[in-house]
């Protein structure tokens, strides 16, 4: 009895298989399948999240209080600005910033930030090693910690692509999950 429920979760799972290397990408969606399934719609995200730009202004005050000012250079993106940066240093001038497509962003949901410190003279600056406090320590790191202690992810963690500048929150939510319209409630349970 045993083998027989084995060989039949085999054969499901060999054409399961199967059939996703038939139709690999021109699979049909399930509003084909089942027309009564819709996609989910949800409105498009215009603004950080609410709990990100809470977090965003407690980061910029928590650091000002060690002495560090830091500047907030980007935010929410639309995925056009985001094809736009993606397309810099491939198709168009400057060096490559980005390895993420419109849509394949947490700034197109509203859940990333990008910061730099403002130097003593009030230039931006990207400088991991600047000590403008005077207390020893790099400020950029020092920001870095506030910035995990509030729950931001920090991209200089990454080991395939850091991204220096970039925290985000993602709530728990993939990529894969936000471009199918899931979206983080907007209150912090």
């Amino acid at each position: 009895m045993r083998r027989k429920r084995n060989v039949g979760k085999f054969l499901i799972f060999a054409l399961l298989i199967a059939t996703a290397i038939a139709f690999g990408k021109d699979m049909p969606s399930l509003e084909r399948i089942v027309p009564d399934v819709k996609p989910r719609e949800v409105p498009p995200v215009t603004a950080l999240h609410p709990v990100v730009a809470q977090k965003q202004a407690e980061l910029v005050a928590a650091a000002k209080r060690k002495g560090i000012v830091i500047l907030i250079t980007d935010g929410f993106r639309s995925v056009e600005e985001q094809n736009a940066l993606y397309q810099q240093g491939r198709s168009t001038s400057g060096r490559i910033v980005t390895h993420a497509e419109g849509g394949e962003s947490y700034h197109n949901y509203g859940l990333a930030i990008d910061f730099a410190l403002r130097s003593n003279n009030g230039k931006a600056i990207w400088d991991m090693k600047f000590d403008g406090n005077g207390n020893g320590q790099s400020d950029w790191m020092e920001v870095v910690t506030l910035a995990k202690q509030l729950g931001f992810t920090w991209g200089g963690d990454w080991h395939s692509f850091p991204d220096y500048p970039h925290l985000q929150m993602d709530f728990g939510y993939s990529i894969r999950e936000l471009r199918r319209g899931e979206r983080p409630p907007a209150l912090n349970s």
